[in-house]
């Protein structure tokens, strides 16, 4: 496939997780829950995860920010969901390397969220890809344990 086809293919992708996320809205149970933003755009996640058993059973996200930062909680949820809270923090320190430019070992476990590579030409972009992972990595601890309404401004 063409460099430019494969572009065109990886934009597609995020356009459709922007502008049909998967998993976003509440869940009526869960464990842990954060809110984060970002101060220097704006996007702001509230974050529901279900953790039963060391496991993410279910994750929701809500919120507001742009298309990447929305495309990027979308993939995320896809990512982890099914998967142990230590899978779950390993995925995001890959998302975070990848997104800085660097070679991850595990990308092809990130799913779609691996098309967001390209964030790494833009600086400025970066911290709307991470927001959701970041949230994450704060929301669940590394036994799964409730952190409930744990509310955080995103740390520089």
């Amino acid at each position: 496939m063409g460099l430019s086809k494969l572009d065109n293919l990886y934009r597609q992708v995020i356009l459709d997780h922007s502008s049909h996320p998967h998993h976003r809205g509440s869940l009526t149970e869960s464990t842990n829950k954060i809110e984060l933003n970002n101060p220097t755009c704006g996007d702001v996640i509230e974050l529901q995860v279900d953790v039963k058993n060391g496991v993410i059973e279910n994750i929701a996200f809500d919120g507001s920010g742009c298309s990447i930062s929305t495309a990027s909680a979308s993939m995320m949820t896809d990512a982890v969901i099914g998967k142990t809270v230590a899978e779950a923090q390993h995925l995001t320190v890959e998302f975070l390397q990848l997104v800085q430019g660097n070679e991850v070992a595990d990308e092809e476990k990130l799913g779609d969220a691996a098309m967001l590579s390209g964030v790494a030409k833009f600086p400025a972009r970066i911290k709307c890809a991470t927001l959701a992972w970041k949230a994450l990595s704060q929301a669940v601890t590394e036994n799964g344990t409730a952190t409930a309404h744990h509310y955080h401004k995103e740390e520089e």
